[in-house]
């Protein structure tokens, strides 16, 4: 019974500790199905996820932002008791050779010698009395002590690059609207010379996605990291530039189209490695891709670019190649959307409404001139 003990604890912390290595250290995917990290993060945000659903506004989004700083405090707590367990059973398989102060060793002896010892604790009513047992204890003071280091140098990496993707959604605000837009996006740039400030634009956001692409790879757990405002994520903000390299591609003489394709390109790349990382299959047929671009709404894009002086080409298969186009992004943002619980960004804004940074908890109301069936709306900063 120890030896089958003993066995269950060896791999148990084999388990663990290559689960942390491949989530804290290894830099690049890991596609290995059963994970403490993946089974972690799918039993937990599912349910998450369904209890938010009885929240509305933003209620629900503040209850949804709490899973990812949260989540990662009990995953670094479920490794730790992993490892102590473990550790626990080894020293239960060597023969509980532990000197005991007023009592007998016994496995739960074993567990308490090897939490104390894992946090460097060393109250002395339980000392290690043979080799082995010495052994044990030694290996896990050393991997308690490694444990907190990286724990130290994890929070930091992740923040940084939460930071990092947070800079440019709150730059994209004054550029594309709240939430962004296309649409919006090329219309606010309708007065650029040349060009160049979009294709400028257009290059920033390609090492963005890109930076997003290494990130949330290397660090899944930032996917589930909101943003600090409702209506921004960092799914949105990549739907819209895609939706804007597609237009632009197709639909804008003399416009930046070759540096739209490398955008378009390198935001796709990052929307289909993210979408096989969290197992989400693209949504063919249906769903809200199929709805965020209608006949109707295409007529409406039209317009809305007309009125800045923006004529998309006089193509007969314009629609054709834009739906090609969306085809080959808009199934995969669409599950990551549903899976995530995220809303996709629309094509063209419905009614008028300030951007962030035109509002505050004192300015409630601002003003805009009218363009669509609403003019001055009310809207919350956060």
């Amino acid at each position: 019974m120890r030896l089958l003990g003993g066995l269950a604890g060896a791999l148990l912390l084999a388990v663990v500790l290559w689960d942390a290595f491949e989530t804290i250290i290894l830099p690049r995917r890991v596609s290995g199905r059963i994970r403490i990290t993946k089974l972690f993060y799918r039993s937990t945000w599912i349910p998450w996820r369904a209890t938010a659903r009885a929240l509305s506004g933003r209620r629900r989004d503040a209850f949804l932002s709490f899973f990812g700083p949260l989540s990662l405090i009990l995953l670094l707590a479920l490794w730790a008791v992993g490892i102590v367990v473990s550790f626990g059973l080894l020293q239960w398989a060597a023969g509980s050779a532990l000197s005991v102060t007023g009592g007998v060793p016994s496995l739960a002896t074993d567990l308490y010698m090897s939490g104390t010892t894992f946090v460097t604790l060393g109250l002395g009513d339980v000392a290690p009395r043979s080799a082995v047992a010495k052994a044990l204890t030694a290996v896990e003071a050393g991997m308690g002590f490694a444990f907190l280091a990286v724990v130290i140098g994890y929070f930091p990496v992740i923040y940084q690059a939460f930071s990092r993707r947070e800079v440019a959604i709150s730059l994209l605000d004054a550029r594309a609207g709240s939430p962004p837009s296309a649409s919006e996006l090329l219309w606010r740039h309708r007065e650029d010379p040349g060009t160049a400030a979009l294709t400028e634009l257009l290059r920033d956001w390609e090492r963005w996605a890109a930076d997003v692409l290494e990130s949330h790879l290397s660090y899944p757990p930032l996917a589930y990291f909101r943003s600090q405002h409702y209506n921004e994520s960092w799914l949105a903000a990549l739907t819209t530039i895609l939706d804007t390299s597609a237009v632009v591609m197709i639909g804008l003489d003399g416009w930046c189209a070759r540096q739209a394709e490398l955008t378009f390109a390198m935001a796709r790349h990052a929307v289909v490695d993210l979408a096989q990382v969290f197992s989400t299959p693209p949504q063919q047929g249906g769903g809200d891709a199929a709805e965020r671009l209608s006949a109707a709404q295409v007529t409406r894009l039209r317009a809305r670019l007309a009125g800045g002086g923006l004529r998309l080409r006089e193509r007969p298969d314009f629609e054709e190649r834009l739906t090609e186009l969306r085809r080959m992004y808009e199934p995969y943002v669409a599950a990551l959307a549903r899976y995530l619980a995220v809303p996709l960004p629309p094509w063209v804004r419905e009614v008028e409404r300030p951007d962030n940074w035109q509002t505050s908890a004192w300015d409630r109301v601002v003003r805009l001139p009218a363009r669509g069936t609403a003019a001055g709306s009310e809207e919350e900063h956060f």
